[in-house]
């Protein structure tokens, strides 16, 4: 009856533990002889794993991919049979990437803050379709909402929200949104602040700060936070106007009491 429908759908895989369906394990070697790791652990892999067992659960997790591409082609194909797609918002994200050994690692942690873990999928179908772009603007999380509310029309109850509409980006009207974006994990006092061009990661805890510049090492791999002091400090104040604003910090009353939550982004 073309009612409109939220629709939430949680996939959950490509997650742990890594054992595609047959027909999707097509992407490790099949002459592989090593032990069956479909659960990676989060040590430094070189005390753990062989460079032949790294290539295997890599495989593995493609396989796992390859799996949640096969059924949300599905997916889509109903909301055509049903006549739901062409006037659908569809939003493909995770709650965060993965490290697949980039930096020596598996699996998400305080210590792995590097683009292979902050730089998520996301991937938005507009009504009507209006062809693949791709965009360098900057977008948290949080701007997510604000953004459906916006092209639900409801853009007017966005104004508590510490998000930020990022429509004119899907209308190709600017590829500029954020100048940042800070982040951190919740097990671990470092944080993280990135813009186009650097990421610096801030660690209280004493081990040595890191800073990349993603124009010349998009894969983080040299620290020059010796070479660049000065880029350190212009990134660390963004932390400290973040986290000194007025609203940084909120009450949230749930089922389980209170908690207080600290959150926000450099505009």
């Amino acid at each position: 009856d073309h009612r409109r429908i939220f629709c939430w759908i949680d996939s959950f895989d490509p997650h742990e533990p890594w054992d595609p369906p047959a027909v999707f394990d097509t992407y490790t070697d099949p002459d592989y002889k090593g032990k069956r790791l479909i659960m990676p652990r989060g040590e430094p892999v070189q005390q753990w794993a062989t460079p032949a067992e790294v290539r295997h659960i890599r495989g593995l997790y493609a396989g796992e991919a390859a799996s949640v591409d096969h059924w949300l082609g599905r997916l889509f194909q109903t909301l055509q049979d049903h006549g739901y797609y062409d006037d659908s918002v569809i939003v493909v994200t995770a709650d965060h990437g993965h490290p697949l050994a980039d930096h020596d690692k598996f699996l998400k942690g305080g210590s792995r803050m590097y683009g292979e873990l902050l730089h998520v999928p996301f991937m938005i179908r507009l009504p009507g379709g209006r062809g693949a772009r791709r965009t360098p603007a900057i977008v948290q999380f949080h701007d997510l909402l604000p953004t459906l509310l916006d092209l639900a029309g409801l853009g007017n109850e966005t104004s508590a929200m510490h998000g930020r509409s990022f429509l004119p980006v899907l209308k190709g009207e600017t590829d500029t949104h954020r100048q940042a974006i800070i982040t951190g994990y919740h097990e671990s006092p470092t944080r993280c602040i990135r813009d186009h061009a650097w990421s610096y990661l801030q660690r209280p805890a004493g081990e040595p700060d890191e800073l990349y510049n993603l124009l010349d090492d998009p894969r983080e791999r040299v620290n020059l936070i010796d070479q660049h002091p000065d880029e350190a400090r212009r990134l660390a104040a963004c932390f400290g106007r973040v986290f000194r604003r007025k609203d940084a910090q909120v009450a949230v009353k749930g089922i389980q009491g209170k908690y207080e939550l600290a959150s926000g982004s450099v505009a």
